[in-house]
């Protein structure tokens, strides 16, 4: 039978089941992880979901064009004419956040932190999504020995406090008085290594439980390599949960500076504008009652935080099928109630074959199903 003659099963008049996007090819973009998951939201989850894509996308944009918002540089304490900002300015017209104790203008610090707190993000996440993706595979691809030692040593470095971590490595790597770069690396080899235990165990779980499937013994079959396999069938089917981890790690890491820049192991303020820094200058402002130091590098933390940390639940939930909520019936194909064996279940206002049959003026059967029912009532007409 070819396809022109083939019998479409389906309630007659009702279009929607024909409407519906099956085998239909779907756009490269639309494969990608959160827009694929946008797509399957529904409810609180996709409003947590574009809430947190709004927020961090907000912090991207400041990051990327810092130079362009920002009025002042982080650093600069005189303007273009040579006069010295005023120090603990109330917010004015020419400072609209006004200026710390130095004499920074906190608008211009708290958006040049934003591209301070993307580029340690970056640093922290690639360093740690490496090493812990590679040790992953490794461990759970050869087992044995390898993969006992490797198990131990995690756990092991899992147990180690992130903050007391990175405050070892921002005394080793710069003596406490970090640049812009030393700065950042000691926080984001403090995060790598914390938080390598966390992409090791994802990807060691999911290449123990796919390694005996039968694509990767029939690619041992035909002889393919160990760094192809690993590679092109274990690595890519693996990795499905790491967007989450990646997410929740980004927060870390910008809490992490924070703590190293509060706690004064941070970012000197002519190398870079940092939160924590700004955060640690402003306590004594705070009692004074010169709150604007504190709480616009304050807010700025806790909202990219927020952010990220939305799009990272979201994520979770969708990923995990007890948790994701889907659709109904009713919303893809038709109400519930239309194909309901329950007697005491009645068609919703929605049924658009009911309301079709209504308008016409044809009679209603007394039948469970209403799609029964209406070719009953054309048979009757037939006859």
């Amino acid at each position: 039978m070819t396809e022109s003659t083939a019998t479409k099963v389906g309630v007659p008049g009702d279009k929607r089941l024909g409407d519906l996007k099956v085998n239909k090819p779907v756009p490269w973009y639309g494969k990608l992880p959160v827009v694929r998951d946008l797509k399957i939201a529904v409810g609180w989850q996709k409003a947590m979901l574009v809430t947190g894509l709004v927020i961090t996308g907000v912090f991207l944009l400041v990051a990327v064009f810092a130079p362009l918002i920002a009025p002042y540089g982080y650093s600069q304490i005189k303007d273009a004419d040579g006069v010295s900002f005023p120090t603990q300015a109330a917010p004015s017209s020419k400072h609209i956040w006004g200026t710390t104790v130095g004499g920074f203008d906190v608008f211009s610090r708290t958006v040049w932190g934003a591209r301070t707190a993307v580029i340690a993000i970056i640093v922290a996440v690639l360093l740690s999504i490496f090493a812990g993706v590679l040790l992953g595979l490794i461990s759970g691809y050869f087992g044995g020995w390898v993969d006992r030692v490797l198990v131990v040593i995690a756990d092991a470095i899992y147990s180690f406090p992130s903050l007391l971590l990175a405050i070892l490595m921002a005394i080793m790597i710069s003596g406490g008085q970090s640049g812009l770069w030393s700065g950042i690396l000691a926080s984001g080899i403090s995060i790598t290594v914390v938080y390598i235990p966390q992409y090791f165990r994802t990807i060691r779980a999911e290449v123990v439980r796919i390694k005996g499937s039968a694509y990767v013994e029939s690619a041992k079959v035909v002889g393919a390599s160990t760094w192809r396999i690993m590679t092109k069938h274990l690595l890519k089917n693996s990795t499905r949960t790491l967007p989450v981890i990646l997410t929740l790690n980004s927060s870390e890491a910008i809490l992490t500076l924070a703590g190293l820049g509060f706690l004064g192991f941070g970012i000197e303020p002519t190398a870079a504008a940092e939160w924590g820094y700004d955060l640690n200058r402003s306590v004594a402002d705070v009692t004074a009652g010169i709150w604007w130091t504190a709480v616009f590098p304050g807010i700025a933390i806790v909202l990219i935080v927020l952010g990220i940390t939305l799009v990272g639940e979201s994520l979770n939930d969708l990923a995990d099928p007890r948790l994701r909520a889907r659709k109904s019936a009713g919303e893809v194909i038709g109400s519930i109630e239309d194909t309901s064996v329950d007697p005491s279940e009645k068609p919703s206002a929605d049924n658009e074959v009911i309301a079709e049959l209504e308008s016409e003026g044809k009679p209603q059967v007394s039948v469970e199903n209403p799609a029964i029912a209406q070719v009953m009532e054309k048979e009757t007409d037939h006859e």
